[in-house]
């Protein structure tokens, strides 16, 4: 299953960041059947400040789409083995010890006999803006938004170190994405899958976002209010797919 997460094939994807504490019972239902309907690749879950259970909306996810559910851990009180996929996310932009590895010793008993789920991630947190819900409750800095010489060593130091994706994340709320020039400079030095999130509000974010280099984009506060961002996220994506087939 964590092999779909891989675009070796060139193909875009598309996955859509469900932060159960922003959502109720019926705004779950409804972006959910928004995704499904649409063909989005992948529902993530998770949230820097997520307190409500991960585990009963994975469940409620699973009964209502077909969709892989990705867990996307804010922190260790949202780890679950009902995901169908489980980031085991590295800050490697940061130099906090425990989301560098500290976490994950309290978490590999828990996961090792689930590890054919567990896709482990370098997460490259970039300053979009001000300070962001992860940016402040990681205590970690993030990389400078022009910086894109940083995050690409920190990119490639992620891949050798073994890490099977990159992620450059601009943060809940960003108030823009990722630079462009960003994505394209590390996607062009790394040969691991690229995922992009933060700051994409609407279909050019995103289709500057999959121009410039990236496999796979995240879209969550875009969508909370604007159910049609996942609308127009697939229909990028799927003009993108279609070209690249041709």
């Amino acid at each position: 299953m964590k092999s779909t997460l891989f675009s070796s094939n060139g193909l875009k994807k598309v996955a859509v960041l469900i932060d159960p504490d922003k959502y109720n019972e019926s705004g779950i239902r409804n972006v959910a059947l928004k995704a499904s309907s649409a063909g989005v690749d992948f529902l993530f879950t998770g949230g820097s400040l997520t307190h409500t259970s991960v585990d009963s909306l994975i469940k409620t996810l699973k009964g209502l789409t077909d969709i892989p559910v990705v867990l996307f851990p804010g922190s260790l009180l949202q780890l679950t083995t009902e995901a169908d996929i489980i980031l085991l996310l590295s800050m490697i932009s940061g130099r906090n010890p425990e989301l560098l590895i500290g976490n994950h010793v309290v978490a590999a008993p828990y996961l090792k006999n689930v590890r054919e789920k567990v896709l482990s991630v370098g997460y490259i947190l970039i300053s979009c803006g001000p300070v962001t819900s992860v940016e402040y409750m990681s205590q970690a800095a993030a990389i400078p938004y022009e910086k894109s010489d940083i995050a690409v060593a920190t990119a490639v130091a992620g891949e050798l170190l073994g890490m099977k994706a990159i992620y450059l994340e601009g943060g809940s709320g960003a108030e823009k994405p990722v630079s462009t020039n960003t994505i394209k400079a590390v996607k062009n030095e790394i040969t691991v899958p690229l995922i992009t999130g933060g700051g994409l509000r609407k279909a050019a974010d995103i289709e500057n976002a999959f121009s410039a280099g990236a496999d796979v984009i995240v879209i969550g506060n875009g969508c909370e209010g604007n159910t049609g961002l996942i609308d127009d996220a697939c229909r990028v994506r799927n003009a993108f797919n279609s070209n690249n087939n041709r």
